[in-house]
């Protein structure tokens, strides 16, 4: 490895540690602790639309109460170079869903305001890279 510093006092590490290259494990993801009171709405179900981006059309639903959304290997993955391959957190509170993003490069964003963290109800729309995704709470 070898370290260069610029005159601006940045460092350049070269080559790339592996928590920074594209291709590094998703193993190694650390997601805040699972927070208690975490469940599914017992008569209903929550849906995740993908309005638009890559993977326009694709329609998720939450099968359990905490997922990772991301590139290959998340939870629930969407083809979308701009994002992170673990981008952001849901974690279903019955009819809420918390929405966590997980340091991702490009960002999460609630109505265009770039957030880390925001409560999403029934037709909710966020967008991670390209795609702008609509939260849908669907009776059983």
């Amino acid at each position: 490895m070898e370290l260069k510093r610029r005159p601006d006092a940045t460092v350049v590490i070269s080559p790339l540690p592996s928590f920074a290259r594209a291709d590094s494990s998703s193993a190694n993801l650390r997601l805040p602790p699972e927070s208690e009171g975490l469940r599914l709405p017992a008569d209903a179900i929550f849906v995740l639309a993908v309005l638009s981006g890559p993977a326009k059309g694709d329609v998720h639903r939450l099968t359990k109460p905490r997922v990772v959304i991301g590139r290959k290997g998340a939870d629930i993955p969407l083809n979308d170079s701009e994002i992170s391959r673990n981008h952001c957190l849901l974690e279903v509170r019955d009819k809420f869903i918390n929405l966590k993003d997980l340091d991702s490069t490009n960002g999460t964003f609630l109505e265009e305001e770039r957030v880390r963290a925001a409560m999403l109800q029934d037709g909710a729309e966020f967008r991670i890279g390209e795609s702008l995704i609509r939260v849908s709470l669907q009776k059983k």
